[in-house]
């Protein structure tokens, strides 16, 4: 079981590297749905490993000079607190504590998924209206205000399904900051990314919900599948490969509000 786990990890790696898309918007559903892992432990441990993930990618686009860390800043200022608020309010009040609350977690999943494919299918469209609708520059500290409370809401979203920190995330950014360059948006979520699924994931960890072992195959892996997969996603037309996504995502998430 643990060789198919990395295998799984591979696999949604490769994806990853080929879309840029958010690895718990593949992984979570995979654990629930294929191996049947509890929805809180596939969330809390896919936390984790986002972190441990994008934590490399962080790396290099700061390497690159793509992060801007006033976004990113603004985000975590309004994702952390909000991340652990939400942990502890399931904590304290579910019924069984975050093992309880496992039937929430798989609704939230599910709409998560097909935001995040609504997210992917119209980014562009998303990137035209803002630019065309605000053609002189908004108020910085509107603009500002309205990152921490995009921020405040992916938190409560990643905290409870582990998707929403990466298509979800880029595609407010991308309405938000629309001169934005499309790599300093993708670098500046990415960015976000590793300290609020950090957060949540050792918010999910002092819970009960993360599996270390399964944590450890997904990785081995996930960071051969990521690198493949970036080397190659040049060659494969990305108009494609994101409407295919977004479909899966589709079926996926209707799968698991079902479930």
């Amino acid at each position: 079981m643990d060789f198919a786990y990395t295998i799984a990890g591979f696999a949604v790696g490769a994806i990853v590297g080929l879309t840029g898309v958010g690895g718990g918007s593949l992984m979570t559903p995979l654990l629930v749905l294929l191996f049947g892992i509890h929805p809180a432990v596939a969330v809390g441990t896919d936390l984790l490993y986002a972190a441990i993930t994008k934590a490399g990618g962080t790396v290099a686009h700061n390497l690159k000079g793509t992060v801007d860390w006033k976004i990113t800043g603004a985000l975590a200022a309004g994702s952390l607190p909000a991340a652990a608020l939400t942990l502890v309010v399931i904590g304290t009040f579910f019924p069984g504590g975050i093992g309880g609350a496992s039937k929430i977690i798989s609704i939230s999943l599910g709409i998560a998924l097909l935001l995040t494919a609504i997210a992917l299918i119209f980014r562009q469209r998303i990137q035209k209206f803002s630019l065309s609708h605000h053609g002189a520059e908004r108020d910085p500290r509107v603009t500002r205000t309205l990152t921490v409370i995009t921020g405040a809401v992916l938190g409560v979203l990643v905290s409870i399904s582990s998707v929403g920190a990466g298509a979800l995330g880029v595609t407010v950014l991308f309405f938000l900051y629309p001169r934005l360059p499309a790599v300093r948006i993708v670098g500046s979520d990415i960015a976000h990314a590793v300290p609020l699924t950090l957060v949540a994931g050792l918010g999910h960890w002092w819970l009960g919900s993360v599996n270390w072992s399964l944590l450890g195959s997904l990785l081995i892996g996930s960071l051969p599948g990521i690198w493949i997969g970036s080397h190659i996603s040049a060659k494969v037309p990305e108009k494609f490969l994101r409407p295919a996504l977004a479909v899966m995502l589709v079926l996926v998430g209707t799968k698991l509000i079902a479930h």
